[in-house]
């Protein structure tokens, strides 16, 4: 099975959520940066469209929680948008800006709403972004509309639907399992959900069976950074870039 660029390394991959800011500039051009200053280049992060069908980057439906604005971004146009301030400082970057200001940063961008499907895949097909994105979304109708409009693949991590036929009809020979994979390249879950504990051996084993990677999210404790890796992830996602970049180190995954 060839390895996507996207999934191409050695070592686990370590994702900064957002970026990396401790002073609460989340998926901000300052946050990226901080992150690609402690090594990473792999950093996830989250897009909306404008009424006016600019994609930015941004995680809330709404402007309320961390920016200046107010307001549904599906209902604003990107002018209004752009007034806006994460933190009542850093601008709402689009898109464009965010994957052009970091050539060497891959992006795994989680589809927040409908508006996105569009505009995310015309901006792959413009900028190149194929070998750079991992498609993501807790919609399996989201991702897999992204993916249908690309003139070649990118990575796509599994939705939730997608992510249930994996966990529920596991007992299934691979070749019955894998039509209900299809697109889909790698899971990214939680330790548990609820009662139920999904970071195990056993569903690491099955995901690695059928060429499928496993990234857990959002882990901010060192230690139980070096369990999951100990257990065999493929990847972490976390809001503490400080943190997992210096257990990177320790386990002598970066230089």
């Amino acid at each position: 099975m060839t390895t996507l660029p996207y999934l191409d390394s050695p070592v686990p991959l370590a994702f900064a959520h957002r970026g990396f800011s401790r002073e609460g500039l989340e998926n901000s051009l300052p946050a990226f940066a901080a992150a690609a200053a402690l090594g990473f280049t792999h950093v996830e992060t989250d897009v909306h469209t404008t009424a006016d069908g600019v994609a930015v980057v941004f995680h809330d439906e709404t402007l309320d929680r961390v920016s200046t604005g107010r307001g549904r971004i599906a209902d604003l146009p990107a002018a209004v948008v752009a007034q806006a301030r994460i933190g009542g400082t850093e601008p709402i970057p689009t898109l464009a800006a965010v994957v052009t200001a970091f050539p060497d940063l891959r992006f795994n961008l989680d589809v927040k709403d409908a508006g996105s499907v569009a505009t995310l895949a015309a901006a792959i097909e413009e900028l190149g972004l194929h070998d750079r994105v991992c498609v993501a979304s807790f919609s399996d109708k989201r991702r897999r509309a992204v993916l249908r409009r690309l003139s070649r693949r990118t990575a796509s991590s599994a939705g939730v639907g997608t992510m249930a036929a994996f966990v529920l009809l596991g007992w299934l020979p691979g070749p019955l399992l894998r039509p209900f994979l299809r697109g889909t390249d790698l899971l990214q879950i939680p330790v548990r959900v609820r009662w139920l504990k999904l970071a195990t051996p056993r569903l690491l084993a099955r995901a690695h069976r059928l060429g499928l990677k496993v990234h857990v999210w959002t882990i901010d404790d060192p230690a139980r950074m070096h369990a999951l890796f100990d257990l065999g992830v493929d990847g972490i996602m976390t809001d503490r870039g400080d943190l997992l970049a210096a257990v990177m180190r320790e386990r002598g995954y970066w230089s």
